[in-house]
């Protein structure tokens, strides 16, 4: 493997006091902690930057070593408060670097974890442009604005208004859209800086070049509804964003749903249940699922798409449930043989592992999830099975997940 280049640093900052969404930077999103996604972001560009992530927290530091990050110093806490701007924690980390280790990178990009996805070059693309352009300051990726600001206005109380942009262009605001100049927003994906400028005390420069992205990709944290859009966006196949390295498998990059859908099998505790039972005096069990998720099975079923229930629990129970959903079953499985019995299965049927579904939500699921086209995990499931799975679901287990993911699949073949 190429060794990082010594002349680039990415440095991703990553405070642990955060409000809005308490411990962001370690909260799994797509089933990683959110500040993977832009240490896989360095790590996986070809210019080959030293990672290196800025934080006063130790837990944070800890999660972006195991994610291929360098954690060489911690942050001052002066340089961690809510309203720290980003230039004094990049010219502590140039400084530090420069006393401790007597290290001076030539380019210094900026990823920031509350914009996590990114397609694959951005980072490269960000540096090349740096380097052809000698008259640039810095690099910072754009997207077309969603409000045009030749349509915004200053107003007072009691005044009347005026507009934002002064313009000569003849009533601006009374333009239609397609008339007007094209304007751009700046987003948190990247920013790459001459080290020099930043130690002058600026984070830009007086020459910024733009990097255009792709608006889809443009995914802001700063809200838990923000959070839900971004687990959303995560689902759509179309959305080729640079991924971290599973630190179980290390693999990299997730499956969407088969074009192709031969068998949909799904784990019954925790996926068609919550994971709770009642034991009566006797001993006999009683579990909790969701009349949604039959629902759900049922239009799958009309659809023509063959599931079964695939579970290690031996309890009448898993019986009862498949008879009434009218799908066949396997289960009383040993706890590790679920992979080599699904795996016997499907060859025993001739069926095509890469046009299976799995869903699942603990340990004993992992095994079956290489085996399949595409691994699915329930919203709470391990944080392993969340790690591995290729697509996430929003719902819990036995509170609509099974719906969830069959309307997935009627929405894919209809």
């Amino acid at each position: 493997m190429t060794p990082p280049s010594p002349t680039l640093l990415a440095l991703i900052p990553a405070r642990g006091g955060s409000k809005s969404i308490p411990r962001k930077n370690v909260k799994l999103l797509g089933g990683f902690p959110l500040i993977a996604w832009s240490i896989a972001a360095g790590l996986q560009a070809k210019c080959r930057p030293r990672v290196v992530v800025s934080t006063d927290d130790e837990e944070i530091a800890a999660v972006a070593r195991e994610y291929g990050a360098e954690t060489p110093f911690m942050r001052p806490t002066e340089f961690a408060q809510d309203a720290t701007l980003d230039l004094p924690v990049f010219q502590h980390a140039l400084t530090w670097f420069g006393e401790n280790e007597g290290w001076y990178p030539d380019l210094v990009i900026q990823l920031r974890p509350t914009s996590p996805f990114r397609p694959a070059g951005m980072v490269d693309k960000a540096v090349r442009i740096l380097q052809t352009h000698p008259d640039a300051a810095s690099v910072r990726g754009i997207v077309p604005s969603g409000q045009n600001p030749y349509k915004m206005w200053r107003a007072d109380v009691n005044g009347p208004m005026t507009p934002l942009l002064d313009t000569d262009i003849p009533e601006a605001y009374n333009q239609p859209r397609q008339k007007l100049p094209p304007t751009y927003w700046q987003t948190g994906h990247i920013d790459a800086i001459r080290p020099g400028i930043i130690r002058q005390g600026s984070m830009s420069g007086p020459v910024i070049y733009p990097l255009h992205i792709d608006p889809k990709y443009t995914v802001d944290l700063d809200t838990l509804l923000d959070w839900d859009r971004a687990e959303w966006r995560l689902r759509d196949p179309e959305m080729n964003v640079v991924r971290p390295v599973d630190r179980y498998t290390g693999t990299q990059g997730k499956k969407g749903l088969p074009e192709n859908i031969a068998l949909v099998v799904f784990d019954f505790d925790g996926v068609m249940t919550d994971n709770t039972a009642w034991v009566d005096q006797n001993g006999l069990e009683s579990v909790r699922v969701s009349r949604s998720d039959g629902m759900g099975v049922e239009r799958l079923q009309k659809a023509g798409v063959p599931m079964m229930i695939f579970s290690s629990e031996p309890n009448p129970v898993v019986a009862a449930r498949a008879r009434k959903l009218d799908i066949p079953v396997v289960h009383g499985i040993g706890i590790g043989d679920k992979g080599t019995r699904l795996a016997n299965l499907l060859a025993e049927k001739g069926i095509d592992p890469a046009q299976v579904v799995y869903v699942g939500n603990d340990l004993n699921d992992l095994p079956c999830f290489p085996l399949v086209g595409c691994a699915v995990a329930v919203a709470d499931s391990h944080p392993a099975a969340l790690a591995q799975a290729d697509l996430i679901l929003t719902q819990n287990g036995g509170h609509g997940a099974v719906r969830e993911l069959c309307e997935m699949i009627l929405a894919r073949i209809s």
